[in-house]
């Protein structure tokens, strides 16, 4: 009978873990460690935006980041003066740990100048995405 309860206690913590990592995963949140930072054309390898700058760390066999890809790749198109800048996390390294780069795919929202508003780490929503824009514009 102990062994029962074991289990269903077992099952309802992994069960209320995965509803919480679901609803973190992908969210697009403010740092405070990212207030002020600024990142330039040369750390990221491409041109800022005109208006703002989506940057996404991947790595090569992360599926999410595939999907995030198509995501940025549609809010870009969406909306005018918008970039998308796609950095592989294991040939920058030094980039990653600077900003605290902790999975893949990981989104990085700049404003004009370069400062980073908002990040998301996990797939984000193309709502989201858009809102976290808003802020950045």
């Amino acid at each position: 009978m102990t062994g029962l309860w074991v289990a269903i206690g077992v099952l309802a913590a992994a069960g209320l873990f995965g509803v919480l990592h679901r609803r973190r995963d992908g969210r697009v949140r403010v740092r405070e460690s990212d207030r002020g930072r600024r990142l330039d054309a040369a750390e990221l390898g491409g041109p800022l935006g005109e208006r703002a700058t989506l940057v996404q760390f991947s790595s090569a066999f992360c599926q999410p980041c595939r999907a995030t890809r198509r995501v940025l790749a549609e809010v870009t198109a969406m909306v005018p003066g918008v970039t998308h800048v796609e950095i592989d996390a294991e040939e920058r390294l030094p980039l990653v740990r600077e900003l605290g780069i902790l999975k893949t795919p990981t989104v990085l929202v700049l404003d004009a100048r370069g400062g980073i508003v908002r990040r998301a780490a996990g797939q984000p929503r193309t709502a989201d995405v858009i809102a976290a824009l808003g802020e950045a514009v």
